[in-house]
């Protein structure tokens, strides 16, 4: 392998071509012209010793060896971000705070808590701009692939600045005509005997609750997705009853929550950040406005 270090473009086209499976596609995301794209692939491959893709006719295939070096990639991607964001936060001293911040949290969180937290926040700060990256999986705040995260669980990794917010409390729910027409489960039971919405596909935090659900784990569900934003609208809509937060319920009269005795599910809530971005001004200040926010929320303010 040559001793000279490879231009960071050519990492940046041989990920998007992994990602987009074609020159062509790669091209487009990248704004690049689909020979430039090809050039730097054969660069790359010859600075590096190693066949990334084999050329067919329905595009460009990953080689072993393409996807051994995908994470180091995505790394290089997610810090050549993150170095933008922070450079992009760095002013004077008694300048408006202005830059970019991104922020990952669940999709519940971030289409039903996070806006007006966001709003406010904008209304003080209007020079930040928020990159909400929207995922229920836990983003690697040490590896930079967002600046902040609201957790479901305590961070473990010691350079995270981390400040519980507290317990976002889920329950069983169903809109009032709904148990109008078919009656207010009390048991597990009664319960097992209506249109239940619930998980399509198992992950680590369902096995979690799985021992919380009574009997229910192998009744016929009304309907199953795993997507929370799915449950709470079928909740919304009638469809039958299932699972969201509390507080998201005590919003729409029309939601009555069942059997608390039954289920009462408590996440506990975290907001993390990577210590080095505490001295960055548009960091400290999103930080800032969604530790209040979020303390509002939960504690139904």
């Amino acid at each position: 392998m040559t001793t000279n270090q490879p231009n960071w473009d050519l990492y940046r086209s041989f990920l998007s071509v992994l990602q987009e499976g074609s020159l062509s596609g790669a091209a487009r995301a990248l704004g690049l012209t689909q020979p430039t794209v090809g050039r730097h692939i054969d660069a790359l491959e010859q600075a590096l010793g190693l066949s990334l893709f084999t050329r067919s006719q329905t595009g460009f295939i990953a080689t072993d060896a393409a996807h051994a070096l995908q994470p180091y990639a995505e790394t290089l991607s997610s810090a050549s971000a993150a170095l933008l964001r922070a450079a992009s936060g760095m002013g004077r001293e008694d300048a408006p705070i202005k830059g970019v911040v991104r922020v990952t949290a669940s999709e519940v969180i971030s289409v039903e808590v996070l806006p007006p937290i966001l709003s406010r926040l904008r209304a003080t700060h209007p020079g930040v701009t928020i990159e909400l990256a929207v995922s229920n999986r836990i983003e690697n705040l040490l590896r930079r692939d967002a600046d902040i995260a609201v957790r479901m669980q305590r961070p473990e990794q010691d350079v995270l600045v981390a400040r519980r917010i507290g317990n976002i409390e889920l329950g069983f729910h169903a809109r009032r005509d709904y148990l109008a027409r078919h009656g207010t489960p009390q048991t597990w039971e009664q319960l097992a005997q209506h249109a239940l919405i619930g998980i399509d596909r198992e992950n680590a935090f369902t096995r979690k609750l799985q021992p919380l659900l009574g009997d229910l784990s192998s009744v016929s569900y009304a309907l199953r997705s795993d997507s929370d934003l799915v449950h709470l609208a079928s909740i919304r809509a009638g469809l039958g009853i299932g699972i969201c937060q509390v507080r998201l319920a005590q919003r729409n009269p029309d939601l009555v929550r069942i059997a608390p005795d039954l289920l009462n599910i408590a996440l506990d809530t975290w907001l993390a950040m990577h210590e080095n971005l505490r001295s960055n001004p548009a960091c400290a200040a999103v930080y800032t406005a969604l530790a209040a926010g979020l303390d509002d929320y939960i504690s139904g303010h």
